[in-house]
């Protein structure tokens, strides 16, 4: 991945969030995830420890001409200050 990863997978591969808001999430990530699926990973130098969670529902997963996956989905039991968080890591870019 070229731009800064934020998130870990935890079954390996990164991913950096694209866009966020309370109802929906758009990644761009190096692995794959089916639609239907649950994705779990942890921030990636965030301020908290231990790093915070983040866990999406998969709605659409599609393959770009980088190689890398764009994963639309909804963001699972994801508290305010998490997505404060995330909201400040896509504004830095």
């Amino acid at each position: 991945m070229t731009a800064r990863a934020h998130v870990r997978w935890a079954r390996g591969g990164e991913a950096r969030v694209v866009r966020i808001d309370a109802q929906a999430i758009v990644l761009r990530s190096t692995v794959p995830s089916p639609p239907g699926s649950r994705i779990e990973g942890t921030l990636v130098g965030g301020e908290k420890e231990p790093p915070a969670k983040l866990r999406v529902k998969v709605h659409g997963s599609k393959k770009q001409p980088e190689g890398d996956f764009v994963l639309e989905g909804r963001p699972l039991d994801l508290p305010r200050e998490t997505r404060e968080a995330i909201e400040g890591m896509v504004r830095e870019g």
